[in-house]
């Protein structure tokens, strides 16, 4: 009996001993754990509200010099932080005629983007179509045959795993008669990407196309769910010097932040213009605070594509600035 209440004794002893340990390993793991939280403050709280994703245009002069090859552009991106890809249709124009059947250069030039995107961890967003044809124009026929040659980059989105082509809106000047014949083009174009799930997207890339209002006035007459607008922060030039769509000085521009407050509703996606940096970092023409707010407040949680334009900078170093605008000012919101 007297051999029981001595083991008895021992036994309460050692578990209390235990449990005292525990206790001090607990506070000691839980200084440990505070002190690590103050050394490394959460990365949730610097997050942006948006993701990355870069333009391809932001790079077009290195590409078309061929100081750098077009497929290393999802290299590129992912050395320079980004998570998504914008191609640009253009750029490749040379590359599909190297193989005389079109088809078959299309596919061969989609394996190789697939596989790098791949390779490289980055995701596949918009394909940006030009040279294809204007979908404003007032001939039907024209029209129409701008909406086929739009399709094999409706098939590539498709293939890339794009959620978006990005189309602009080009055609007649007349404000009378755009929106109808806009409404068209779009809508067509709009019911055969619906067929491969992709959006068809119109950026504000001058003319009318730039009127936010009206162009607005276009995607409801549209009226489809895969029909939508990629709001750009500096394209909003309506009219040039003697009429010319590009490299001419502009005469008449909307007002940006309204534009851009106008688009946000029907954004599928968001293209960050930039052109030039002060010294403090801040571009020199774009509020981008002011921007960040509109489009946070449009409860926007997608890509916002870095375009950089400029010529004072190289294009890496406009890249990086203005990645490292729109990540500073972010932090604001948060």
């Amino acid at each position: 009996m007297q051999l029981m209440i001595i083991k008895g004794l021992i036994f309460i002893l050692t578990m209390s001993a235990c449990k005292t340990k525990s206790a001090d390993k607990t506070t000691e793991d839980s200084e440990v754990d505070q002190k690590e939280q103050a050394a490394h403050p959460s990365s949730k709280e610097n997050t942006p509200f948006f993701k990355l994703s870069l333009a391809q245009w932001s790079l077009h002069r290195t590409f078309q010099s061929g100081e750098m090859n077009l497929f290393d552009f999802a290299q590129k991106a992912n050395e320079l932080g980004f998570e998504g890809l914008e191609y640009v249709s253009q750029l490749y124009t040379e590359e599909l005629k190297k193989e005389p059947n079109p088809k078959k250069s299309m596919q061969t030039l989609l394996e190789i983007l697939k596989s790098k995107s791949k390779k490289y961890e980055m995701q596949n967003l918009i394909i940006m179509v030009d040279g294809e044809g204007d979908l404003a124009v007032l001939d039907e026929k024209e029209r129409n045959q701008t909406v086929e040659n739009h399709k094999k980059w409706v098939d590539a989105a498709k293939y890339l795993g794009c959620h978006s082509i990005r189309v602009n809106l080009f055609g007649t000047n007349d404000p009378k008669l755009w929106v109808d014949v806009a409404a068209d083009g779009l809508s067509k174009l709009s019911d055969y990407a619906a067929t491969k799930n992709i959006n068809v997207i119109v950026e504000n890339h001058g003319y009318l196309s730039s009127n936010a209002a009206m162009l607005i006035e276009v995607i409801q007459k549209v009226n489809k769910k895969n029909c939508g607008v990629l709001p750009d922060f500096g394209n909003f030039c309506l009219e040039r010097e003697n009429g010319k769509r590009w490299k001419a000085k502009c005469v008449k521009e909307y007002p940006k932040y309204q534009g851009v407050k106008e688009m946000m509703p029907f954004a599928k996606a968001v293209s960050a213009k930039s052109y030039d940096f002060d010294t403090s970092g801040n571009e020199t023409t774009i509020d981008y605070k002011k921007m960040l707010d509109i489009i946070k407040k449009a409860d926007y949680k997608g890509h916002i594509g870095v375009e950089y334009e400029g010529s004072r900078l190289t294009e890496i170093e406009g890249i990086q600035a203005t990645r490292d605008l729109l990540i500073d000012t972010s932090k604001q919101f948060n």
